[in-house]
């Protein structure tokens, strides 16, 4: 028997197949539908909810139907988007977008893309003018073209050109040798537009291509690096001889009072819905949304590089292969990804998706002084884990479900910085100078994370509270006073940032009173200030990203309103999602709303950053705040050695536990 595939399920292969079919048959043979993007439609919330009531209770589901959305081009370039019903196999609509707008880049065009720059007989020209030595070729980068001209309606894809050196190593770190010049083609004709010259020295001054100055690589691979691997490093072993204490059935995860489903997306890497924890609604969906990544370096044509690894390019599309013992330890488990091809056959992304759970040090501990007594349990984590590798950067994202009933959303940069080329004895204020010749230039990297909370039910409100000094009065006479000033979020905006006062920002359901602290319950949103964008508000880097110029978004509630940019992004000009949304106008209080939580950190590029970068970690608390009556932990085992099996060192004699109740 066939199992039901669940509403919020990931797309699977033979409706992908039915999708991208149904789409070619209704266009001529001639046509030469060319896929970039298929995957799942989320259904109506106002039906899932539903559903998801059905689905508690035990009584009869409602039939909703599985909907696909499709990208593709046709042999006139034109974009076009089309909605199917994989139910009952039916296209519901398909339209020819406006001129100009540009869908996200499939993996295999860019791999061919990549490979006809560096045979185009223009850059081969310029490549002859390198005279490179014996043994040494080149290999490009395509970049997402960004956008400087409101004029420009053109798909177009930028190559950066590196030297990779004469080793006959296929990791040797072409990044450490970057060229001064750089071809701009048109995509899908595969049009020769013009060639950019790089800048090298402080100004925007550039200069014809001539013999490669030879330099060493900045290598990172062991076979290269020259490093001696170390051998004091002893095996660390994570194991549960008496296996997990979570259940995958499906998408359905079970973990120490949590449940939710995990669906991979081609574009998100993954989202997570129908959040809960011991049996009370927690979120219905979330997910990383969008990521920016704007650069510092003013000079042409430095100043388009503006990618939104998400929208044009695809965090599941572009999602890693996950390894046992490598990017997850323990007991995991994976869940596969999606890609398609052109001609819309999808493919498996093995192992995209890695879930296990880890010891993250002690969740509570008290001593009773007088007793010498403890009590103390160990914090311990669900990790939904996925890895996307967009050119040269990787980003880790976990979502870390804890055992106190909070949720931490975590980001982690690694991978290799994009460089440019530099001349001898010259600095620059707006990069580092990482090795012979190469520069990283100043960038950030804006996320923002999609949390559609359900505190106790989908009516909520978003409030922000500051800690203010009481005024010295009869009141407080020693002048030691403070206290906390609540506002609530009425319309769809912004929150300001305001450490000093520290600010923090909490989701509320008012119609839910806590018998306890007889306020209502709620969820902190605990996260640091953090820099926005720098770019100026005219730039199409803050117009074509709204999102990235504030910490913290609320907006109502809409079906399809997923994406913080808008859903095309690829050469975007303006913002078609929160600069949208966040309109000033829609009530969000005691609504169904959104919260949008932006995290941005600016990178400073250091030298050790450089040939492989140490990753950078940043996070997102999801807090319970007035949730519960008292510590929803207390019902966790107490943290013992006979439990947990420590060794002492050197001598492995039998621990103490140091966590032994002394009654």
């Amino acid at each position: 028997m066939v199992s039901r595939v669940h509403p919020f399920d990931s797309a699977k292969d033979y409706e992908i197949r039915l999708a991208s079919k149904l789409i070619k048959d209704a266009y001529p043979a001639s046509a030469n539908v060319h896929f970039v993007q298929i995957d799942k439609v989320d259904p109506p919330k106002k039906d899932m909810i539903k559903y998801l009531e059905a689905e508690k209770f035990g009584g009869p589901v409602p039939q909703i139907p599985r909907v696909l959305y499709a990208y593709y081009y046709t042999d006139t370039f034109d974009f076009n988007k089309a909605l199917v019903n994989v139910t009952i196999g039916h296209i519901i609509t398909k339209v020819k977008q406006p001129k100009g707008v540009i869908g996200p880049l499939l993996p295999d065009d860019v791999m061919e893309w990549e490979e006809y720059c560096n045979n185009h007989p223009l850059v081969k020209a310029e490549i002859e003018k390198l005279k490179l030595p014996a043994g040494y070729t080149v290999r490009n980068d395509p970049w997402i073209y960004a956008t400087d001209d409101a004029q420009e309606r053109r798909p177009l894809c930028q190559f950066f050109m590196y030297v990779l050196a004469g080793n006959g190593h296929s990791e040797s770190n072409h990044y450490s040798l970057p060229l001064k010049f750089s071809p701009v083609f048109e995509c899908f004709s595969k049009k020769f537009i013009r060639m950019d010259y790089l800048p090298g020295g402080f100004d925007a001054t550039i200069t014809p291509t001539t013999p490669w100055q030879q330099v060493p690589a900045v290598e990172y691979h062991p076979d290269l690096s020259g490093e001696t691997v170390a051998r004091d490093v002893k095996p660390l072993i994570i194991t549960q001889p008496e296996g997990p204490s979570f259940t995958v059935e499906g998408s359905k995860v079970k973990w120490q009072g949590w449940e939710f489903r995990v669906s991979s997306s081609a574009r998100e890497g993954f989202a997570v819905y129908d959040v809960s924890f011991k049996g009370r609604q927690v979120l219905y969906r979330i997910a990383l949304s969008e990521m920016t990544v704007p650069y510092g370096d003013p000079r042409a044509p430095y100043h388009r590089k503006q990618a939104f690894d998400l929208g044009d390019c695809g965090f599941g599309t572009n999602g890693n292969h996950l390894s046992l013992g490598c990017d997850c330890l323990g007991v995991i488990k994976y869940l596969d990804g999606h890609g398609i091809h052109a001609n819309g056959e999808p493919y498996v992304i093995p192992n995209t998706i890695c879930m296990h759970e880890q010891d993250n040090g002690l969740l509570y501990k008290h001593v009773n002084y007088r007793t010498n007594n403890a009590v103390l349990a160990r914090k311990r984590e669900f990790v939904v884990q996925t890895i996307a590798t967009v050119a040269n950067y990787e980003y880790i994202i976990n979502l870390k479900f804890v055992n106190d009933g909070s949720i931490d959303i975590e980001a982690r940069a690694t991978g290799i910085l994009s460089t440019m080329p530099i001349d001898e004895n010259v600095k620059v204020p707006w990069g580092t100078i990482v090795g012979p010749n190469v520069m990283a230039a100043y960038h950030q990297h804006i996320l923002s994370f999609r949390i559609d909370p359900a505190i106790d039910g989908h009516k909520n409100t978003v409030v922000y509270d500051d800690t203010l000094k009481l005024p010295k009065d009869e009141n407080n006479p020693y002048g030691i006073g403070f206290v906390t000033d609540r506002k609530f979020v009425e319309k769809a905006g912004h929150i300001d940032q305001s450490p000093f006062t520290n600010r923090t920002y909490k989701i509320i359901n008012e119609n839910i009173i806590n018998p306890i602290s007889k306020n209502p319950v709620g969820y902190k949103i605990a996260m640091p200030a953090r820099q926005m964008s720098l770019a100026d508000p005219d730039s199409f880097n803050v117009k074509r990203a709204k999102f990235s110029t504030e910490q913290v978004w609320v907006t109502k509630y809409n079906d399809h309103q997923l994406f913080a940019a808008g859903e095309f992004t690829n050469q975007s000009q303006s913002d078609t999602g929160l600069g949208v949304w966040a309109n000033g106008i829609d009530k969000v209080r005691n609504e169904d709303l959104v919260v949008w939580a932006t995290l941005g950190f600016t990178h400073i590029p250091r030298v050790e950053d450089f040939p492989v970068m140490p990753v950078e970690t940043h996070n997102i608390h999801l807090v319970p705040f007035n949730f519960f009556d008292k510590n929803p932990a207390l019902d966790i085992p107490q943290a013992t050695q006979s439990f947990n099996k420590s060794t002492l060192y050197a001598n492995n004699e039998e621990a103490q536990s140091c966590c032994k109740t002394k009654i």
